[in-house]
Formats: structure tokens, sequence, C-alpha cells
């Protein structure tokens, strides 16, 4: 009963099922194979396909493509596990060893992509640096959090102690919470009723991870890929603000902290020379409100290179323009890390006068 029940297909919202039969494993589902189920099924192959999840070996074998169990690796043989201890495949040019996300990611993304967007797979260079980036910043994650790999060298946190509990807040963690429906579980009459809701929830899982891979997709294709051009015509401009090119300002707002990094460490330029504010209009109308922001030491820091002055903290409208010396301030953040003006000259004159002080 436990082995018909386990090899039962489900349908993946395709209009017959005939597709290429995927399978995965039953029981305790994690966040990498969620992900990289939903990532097959953005494909035209596997867009007709049912899922079939069972650890039957007999059952697997039916299956055109499987996906965290199997205990192979092998992407002419369509089969994607990393649970070996042989296994220790990379993504190029990283060193976190791949789940069954990074996986099928490696083999399926840069089409994934190229689907999407419409570019063409082979020869866009769009195409290479979005599988990249995406790679970098979302699957790499998820691809150390299943094979129990810290983010940082256990040798550099011994004396590390966290002021705050966040571990609840990961995808993993988010996904893992989706296995157990108590109420439904005391609803379920057999085990064949506990083996759907069990499947059911899998799927809301893998809906989960997929639609939180397309928002990252479309962000970097639509917002992060286009801003890197504005942002180094921003970067080419900076001297004409501040002598030694520490002010940047953007014409409109954008994604701008990963090119600014990335053009600085291009550069090579000096210590003193790097970056401190950034100004940006609020919207695109005309009248918009204008902001300050300072830049932080590195992309994941929340230490300001340059924080707005102390004496300006906290402070807004008429009494920030008094102890600024500047018309028209808005507001000061609490921490100096960001400020607001009703006007362009207004975001300059403040970011000026920052430096002086």
């Amino acid at each position: 009963m436990a082995t018909e029940l386990a090899g039962k297909h489900l349908n993946l919202g395709s209009v017959n099922g005939n597709g290429p039969l995927i399978g995965t494993h039953n029981g305790h589902f994690h966040a990498d194979e969620a992900l990289a189920i939903y990532l097959l099924r953005l494909l035209p192959l596997y867009q007709p396909s049912s899922l079939l999840r069972s650890r039957d070996p007999a059952l697997l074998s039916r299956c055109h493509t499987v996906v965290d169990v199997g205990g192979e690796y092998s992407h002419p043989a369509r089969r994607y596990d990393h649970h070996q201890r042989t296994f220790d495949t990379t993504f190029p040019g990283r060193r976190t060893k791949l789940s069954s996300a990074g996986l099928v990611y490696l083999h399926f993304g840069k089409a994934v992509i190229a689907q999407k967007t419409g570019w063409e797979e082979e020869g866009d260079p769009r195409v290479d640096i979005l599988w990249k980036k995406i790679y970098e910043d979302f699957i790499e994650a998820l691809d150390a959090h299943d094979n129990g790999i810290s983010v940082y060298d256990p040798a550099d946190t011994k004396l590390l102690t966290k002021r705050f509990y966040d571990s609840s807040i990961n995808l993993g963690s988010l996904v893992g919470d989706l296995n157990h429906d108590y109420e439904e579980d005391e609803g379920a009459r057999g085990t064949e009723e506990a083996q759907e809701a069990e499947d059911r929830r899998f799927l809301n899982a893998s809906s989960f991870m997929g639609t939180t891979f397309m928002r990252k997709l479309n962000n970097y294709w639509r917002s992060w890929l286009p801003a890197r051009t504005l942002v180094q015509e921003s970067y080419a401009k900076r001297k004409e603000y501040d002598g030694k090119g520490r002010i940047m300002v953007f014409p409109r707002g954008c994604p701008w902290k990963d090119h600014l990094y990335s053009f600085e460490a291009e550069e090579g330029g000096k210590v003193e020379e790097r970056v401190l504010y950034v100004l940006y209009p609020e919207s695109e109308h005309e009248s918009s409100k204008w902001r300050v922001q300072a830049v932080a030491e590195s992309k994941d820091s929340f230490e300001s290179r340059r924080a707005l002055p102390e004496a300006w903290r906290g402070l807004r409208d008429a009494e920030l323009s008094t102890a600024s010396g500047v018309q028209g301030c808005v507001f000061v953040h609490a921490s100096g890390f960001i400020g607001g003006t009703l006007t362009r000259d207004g975001a300059l004159a403040m970011a000026k006068r920052a430096l002086e002080m």
C-alpha cells in the first residue's frame, strides 16, 4: 500500500500530464528540490509533465528526470542527486557544493532565463551575466543551506555571539514550516489522505520557491541589469560635483549598490576617493523630493563610510535647515544613513556640507 501511494503521479497543472515524468523523493521536503521542480516545469519540455514522489528505486527508474534522490548525478541520464559521498560539483567560479536546486540551475538556468527574457541562450552575454548573478545572490545560499555549509568560516565565528535569532526567516526555514500542518494531519483519516496532504504541501512549497525565483529574475532583468549603464555614466561624472569624486548623482532612482562596488573594485582607486554620498530623486516627477544616502562600507554592511553629521540626525524641516545651513531640508534619519531635501540643489548642498564637517 505504501509503495502504491508513494508512486502516485501528481498533476502539476498540465492539460494532459503526458510529458516526461519527473521524480523526486516523498517525505520531508526542502527548499532545494521544491525550487528544482519548479525550474524544470518552466521549460516547454516539462510543462506537460507529472510528478512522482517516491524513494522506491523501481518506481524512480521509470522517470525521465529524477531530482534530489537516487544517489546519482548524470546530466545525460537526467539524474540530479547530490547526496553521494563522492559528489563535489560546484557552480563555475564558486566553491559551494551544489544541491538539487544548484544542479538543475547549472544545466537549465540559462534556458529559463532566455525563455523569460526572449534573449538567445547562447551568444547573448546578458544571459550569462544574469545566470551568474542569480546563482551568486540567490541559488548559492540554498545550496549552502541544504548542504550544511555556513556562510562564514566556523573558525572566524568562535568568539561571536548573536544578538538575535534570525535563522527562521531564511527560505529554507520557511519551506521547512510547510512540511507540517498539524490540524490537517490530525484530520487525515488514513495513510492515503496523509500522503495527499503532504503532496499538496510540497506543491505549495514548490510554488512559493518558484514565485520567489521569478521575482528575483524579473528584478535583475528589468531593473538591476539596465541600471548598470546608468550607474556607469553617473560614476564617470562624479568629479563634476566633488574634486575627489565622493558625491555621485543619479537622474532617477535605481539599484546602484552592486554596480558601484563593482566599478570601484575595477578602478582600484584611492580610499579617499571612494564615493561617500549618492543622490537621487524619490520619484520621476519633476517636483520630486531628493534623497542623500550614505554609501555603506560594503554590500552587506550597515556601517556607512561616512554617515550624515551627528548634529543633523533625527531633525526635520526648519529645525534641520537651521542646523545644517541648507534650505529646504526634510529629514535626516536617526542613524545618519539617509536624508532628504525638497530639491536636487538642496541635496547637493547637504552632501557637500556633510563633507566639510
